[in-house]
């Protein structure tokens, strides 16, 4: 089924290369009635952030329609201007139609306490709102802390070296409509330089870990009486991204190491093993699933 993507959008021309199936423009509208998605897109390069959620949303066997949320408070300097003026939407905006899923991104600011990210009031706002009037939401690496946070006070805690890889990962609740068709065991990326525990999740009666691993710990957090998702990791990073990131920062920090189970036999120069991407398919294939029919246990 294809995407509805706004017309010119550089994903559209970067994931048909790839020959994935993005046809903007092509479904009439009496032809069905899409799901609508919103991303609310906090990632520096924006660009590349749209492609990787594209990516894993353009194999859902409902025809979706894909929006991009941006924030009054933040000017992005990392993406034209006139990319986010053509292709990005306020909450004002966006909220006089409909939204079936909201998917927030993670944020690069995450060294600094909550209150002090420049667009907290903003986010915290876009957070109530989503609670109120989306049917889902995913929450993202920052903005899974973030949430977390914001509405149970759970905090974060600073890691002395970052937590860095691919990392063996345990369905706990196996049985859940998000989890249908997982293994056993499944590999998440982690990019991250702190951490949510445990003991203060099990102390919120509303809130149950859901997916956990031994090295890197809480994975996937959800709202036991709502449909909202908290992802510690990335499962919609491309093969690359953890490269990119352990050069960049290779010689300018000393809590990054080489991402753990990430490159073939650990040697950055025979390139990265994806060992997620299956998984990431499915995971977001069953949450588009979760939007379009009654959740139940």
């Amino acid at each position: 089924m294809p995407l509805r993507l706004p017309d010119g959008l550089p994903a559209i021309d970067i994931l048909k290369r790839e020959h994935i199936n993005i046809e903007d423009g092509l479904v009439r509208e009496d032809d069905y009635h899409p799901l609508r998605i919103v991303i609310l897109n906090l990632m520096p390069f924006k660009i590349t952030t749209e492609t990787d959620f594209i990516r894993l949303l353009s194999n859902s066997p409902l025809l979706l329609d894909i929006s991009f949320m941006k924030l009054k408070s933040h000017t992005s300097i990392h993406t034209p201007a006139e990319h986010i003026n053509r292709f990005y939407h306020t909450l004002e905006e966006l909220s006089k139609e409909k939204i079936d899923g909201l998917i927030i991104t993670g944020a690069p600011v995450e060294g600094m306490p909550f209150e002090e990210v420049d667009y907290w009031a903003e986010l915290q706002e876009i957070f109530n709102w989503a609670r109120e009037n989306v049917r889902s939401t995913l929450y993202i690496c920052w903005s899974a802390q973030a949430g977390l946070y914001h509405f149970y006070d759970i905090p974060k805690y600073p890691l002395s070296k970052k937590m860095f890889g691919i990392f063996p990962t345990i369905p706990l609740k196996p049985e859940l409509p998000l989890f249908r068709g997982f293994d056993d065991v499944f590999r998440m990326p982690q990019s991250r330089h702190t951490e949510i525990r445990r003991e203060d999740i099990e102390r919120v009666d509303d809130l149950e870990i859901i997916a956990e691993s031994k090295e890197s710990g809480v994975s996937i957090v959800r709202s036991r009486n709502r449909y909202e998702f908290f992802i510690t990791g990335h499962l919609e990073y491309a093969p690359e991204t953890l490269d990119r990131e352990y050069h960049r920062d290779l010689g300018k920090r000393d809590d990054v190491e080489i991402p753990k189970h990430y490159y073939r036999e650990d040697d950055p120069m025979k390139g990265p093993l994806v060992t997620w991407r299956a998984h990431a398919n499915l995971l977001f294939m069953n949450w588009v699933k979760l939007i379009a029919t009654p959740f139940s246990e």
